[in-house]
């Protein structure tokens, strides 16, 4: 039953995020900027005086990140197909039957104050949330062939190795990252024009990341300050607060 004129209106928690997908959330964060910041070192060694081997040393440690930022993806991939129900993919993506008018009414309420309160994601931000995956798994996928061409690196590193000694067994013995010493020259030039849009798609995908983070950021602050639901103690907690039952909470009960 609604507040009566006057009367200050009753609060209610509800169980939004489970702790999956918190960690999740947590460990993205420190790891997209944590290689992000390693990604500018690197692409403007020249400018802060870094020397080869001080590449070489940034290189690795932005593989060895992206490792954990891979594997951290990958698994909320798989938290999507057996998670909870806020977590599952079909909460997530702007494509379930009667997305648009959700999206609709949901961005009129925004400029009137009385749109519908969701404890997962609203339709806003299940396409910023589409936006997001697509850009990060795309770092993810170029990363890893980065890492190959390289440092030789797994996944592909091995295989790239081979590549660039023209399967020469001493030379491959003796390939050591950021020096060309033991290259077949031929075989390495071919390498290098196959990383080269790899390369040039990880750079361009990075500033968009970039842009969509800070788009991300911006939307969260302000429906925070809109809505006052706890969105971002949320991710800390799991739980939200809310006047009312949650748009998909009652769709949840009924459904």
């Amino acid at each position: 039953m609604p507040a009566r004129a006057g009367e200050p209106k009753v609060l209610h928690e509800y169980a939004a995020w489970d702790r999956t997908t918190r960690w999740f959330h947590w460990v993205n964060v420190i790891c997209v900027f944590g290689l992000m910041a390693l990604g500018t070192f690197i692409l403007n060694a020249d400018a802060f005086g870094v020397s080869g081997d001080g590449k070489v040393w940034l290189k690795t440690l932005h593989v060895y990140v992206g490792y954990v930022f891979v594997v951290n993806l990958l698994w909320r991939f798989i938290w999507a197909f057996i998670g909870s129900r806020r977590a599952r993919w079909k909460q997530l993506l702007p494509f379930r039957r009667g997305y648009v008018a959700d999206l609709r009414r949901y961005t009129r309420g925004v400029f009137t104050g009385e749109g519908p309160r969701y404890l997962g994601h609203n339709p806003i931000g299940r396409l910023m949330v589409t936006l997001l995956l697509v850009l990060l798994f795309t770092q993810a996928a170029t990363g890893l062939v980065l890492a190959g061409t390289d440092l030789y690196k797994p996944p592909l590193g091995g295989m790239i190795a081979e590549w660039v000694t023209a399967g020469d067994a001493e030379r491959l013995s003796n390939l050591t990252p950021g020096s060309k010493e033991f290259v077949d020259t031929a075989a390495y030039d071919d390498m290098r024009r196959f990383r080269k849009p790899i390369v040039t798609t990880h750079e361009y995908v990075f500033f968009l990341l970039l842009i969509a983070v800070v788009f991300h950021v911006a939307g969260v602050v302000l429906t925070e300050v809109r809505e006052r639901s706890g969105l971002v103690s949320a991710m800390f907690t799991g739980r939200k607060i809310f006047d009312k039952p949650p748009s998909d909470e009652i769709e949840g009960i009924q459904g």
